[in-house]
């Protein structure tokens, strides 16, 4: 898994979404995504039932005043593993869902409020 740091706010916004892919800055990565407060990893989840403490686990490593995750589900909404709400919610991170097109504009909005914000999304 590469991590890729981000070294400047404009980095950290997410410039785009679609096509398999996001836009982080200038540059354009193909697939899922864990955004962490010091850097974005690619993602293997392709599906919401998928999704699993092991790999949601960079973000729990890197939360350092984290205080909510935004997970993007794909296309719609749906629902989330009680087991992965504990262990968000055992550090003091409320969890978020939504379809990923939400998920990347509400990331937005609370990074540009200067909220402490992380999100895993799902590529549309």
């Amino acid at each position: 898994m590469e991590f890729t740091e981000i070294k400047s706010s404009e980095e950290a916004f997410i410039a785009g979404y679609g096509d398999g892919g996001f836009r982080m800055g200038e540059s354009r990565f193909e697939g899922s995504m864990l955004i962490t407060p010091s850097g974005f990893y690619p993602w293997d989840v392709t599906e919401h039932a998928n999704i699993t403490i092991k790999s949601l686990e960079p973000i729990l490593k890197d939360h350092s005043g984290v205080e909510i995750l935004i997970i993007g589900m794909g296309q719609s909404m749906a629902f989330l593993n009680k087991d992965i709400r504990h262990a968000f919610a055992k550090n003091d991170i409320a969890i978020e869902i939504m379809d990923t097109g939400a998920a990347a504009r509400t990331y937005n909005v609370l990074l540009q409020e200067g909220r402490k914000v992380t999100a895993a999304l799902i590529a549309i």
